[in-house]
């Protein structure tokens, strides 16, 4: 077979699969050659570099004959990766967004409650001492229910 190398495909299971291309061909025609419909979820690695251009030729990455390449399907497709010289538009509004800052708010909120019953002791009953290690249960709960999936 003049003009055509060998790959070894390694998965991270340990199998291997021998795919015969030209130099010439790129990332992606390998990707479409060997995975037909899984293109997207097929990631190649090669001497640690993850290959992402895929109109990369082969024989451009310096991959010659008999050289691995290091395969990993992921579970779903990815959506391509956004240019970094590509300006994303205004989304308006709060950058962080107002859910993102709930949780850190109740917690210092909590926190400073917290400090104020140790610290001024007399300003705090025995009801309202129940009352915010009851409220800081119901938090942690909370807490661990949403994020501890």
């Amino acid at each position: 077979c003049s003009g055509f190398i060998k790959i070894r495909l390694k998965f991270l299971n340990d199998t291997e699969e021998v795919a015969v291309v030209r130099p010439e061909d790129t990332v992606g025609v390998l990707k479409s050659k060997y995975f037909p419909g899984q293109e997207n979820q097929m990631k190649f690695i090669y001497r640690g570099q993850l290959l992402q251009d895929q109109g990369q030729t082969l024989r451009s990455l310096h991959i010659t004959d008999n050289c691995v390449i290091h395969c990993h399907r992921s579970r779903s497709a990815t959506a391509p990766l956004p240019d970094p010289g590509a300006t994303l538009p205004d989304a308006g509004g709060f950058p962080l967004g107002t859910e993102n800052m709930m949780v850190p708010t109740v917690m210092v909120v909590l926190a400073i409650v917290w400090y104020f019953r140790f610290n001024y002791r007399q300003l705090f009953t025995a009801p309202a001492t129940v009352s915010l290690i009851g409220v800081a249960v119901l938090v942690s709960f909370v807490m661990f229910g949403i994020y501890g999936q």
